[in-house]
């Protein structure tokens, strides 16, 4: 997102070019589709948009690496918005993600292990770590579609020094009575 993208209408507040809230009640709908292609393949995602997963993980990323991989890139698109809100570009960024599973069926995530590898001049590492926290406690529409009771830590290499992992809270809805 840029600095100069207009506010969705009805935002309340922003962070960067991140409305916190849209103002809007309406569920945001969105579609995929998956066609099977024999053995355990399958070519999924929006039609003229699809990419291989492959339910035995030999040729191409499997079904849980595909939802780890969603993880990753969704929340480190927050990241890079939140710190370049604060005029600190990311020069770099890499993720690493570790799943631990269930031994039993259905072998469900149990905890996440996510570092960040960020490269940037001007990034402070509070900074970074702020944008992480955000990412997953209020922006990452992936990771707040996860179990509330998986256990995600976080850790940030910034700049090559790597800091002590932190455990986030991912959104979850508010009860309400």
């Amino acid at each position: 997102m840029s600095a100069a993208s207009p506010e969705p209408a009805g935002a309340s507040s922003s962070i960067g070019d991140m409305p916190t809230t849209t103002g809007s009640t309406a569920p945001v709908i969105t579609r995929s589709e998956a066609t099977w292609r024999g053995d355990r393949s399958f070519d999924a995602g929006p039609a003229g948009r699809t990419v291989l997963i492959d339910g035995a993980a030999k040729r191409a990323p499997g079904p849980v690496e595909t939802l780890l991989n969603a993880i990753a890139t969704c929340s480190s698109l927050d990241v890079i918005d939140i710190i370049a809100k604060r005029r600190t570009p990311v020069e770099r960024l890499s993720v690493k993600i570790t799943a631990h599973r269930r031994p039993d069926y259905p072998r469900r995530i149990m905890r996440l292990e996510v570092e960040f590898v960020i490269d940037g001049a001007e990034i402070e590492a509070e900074h970074a770590e702020r944008a992480i926290h955000l990412s997953f406690e209020r922006y990452c529409s992936v990771a707040g579609s996860l179990g509330p009771d998986i256990v995600t830590e976080t850790r940030l290499t910034l700049n090559g020094v790597s800091r002590d992992p932190v455990q986030q809270h991912v959104w979850k809805p508010v009860a309400t009575t």
